[in-house]
């Protein structure tokens, strides 16, 4: 479910929208000049948020593109194992179970993070 709708042309770096299907960040884009007949089309590097994958799309300058609502969130590590981790969220006192991102690193009983809600999808994406 997208929260809001840009033009390919807007997707600046570091802008969040989705790419076949998956929330990613924007990395790059290039935007080429119109031609005799067409339009200008934008060429746009992303990388996932959830998986870290690369993603390139090639689109209309005009074409819209959707941007998912991404919640960030403050919590304490209660346990951690091999890329998950259980949380409790300092604002509702909520116990989660998340992914941790493969960039963080040192993560341990106690410690304070921040994690991302993303279209439902949760992640620790840095020690706070």
């Amino acid at each position: 479910m997208a929260f809001k709708l840009i033009d390919a042309a807007e997707a600046k770096s570091g802008t969040a929208i989705i790419v076949e299907g998956a929330p990613c960040i924007v990395r790059s884009q290039e935007i080429s000049k119109t031609g005799k007949h067409g339009h200008a089309k934008a060429r746009i590097e992303a990388i996932g948020i959830i998986d870290g994958k690369k993603r390139v799309v090639v689109v209309p300058g005009m074409d819209r593109l959707e941007v998912p609502l991404i919640k960030k969130a403050k919590a304490q590590i209660l346990s951690v194992n091999e890329g998950k981790a259980s949380i409790m969220d300092l604002e509702t006192f909520e116990t989660l179970d998340v992914n941790v991102d493969p960039e963080v690193q040192d993560l341990k009983e106690g410690d304070n993070a921040e994690y991302w809600d993303v279209e439902g999808f949760k992640v620790i994406k840095r020690k706070a």
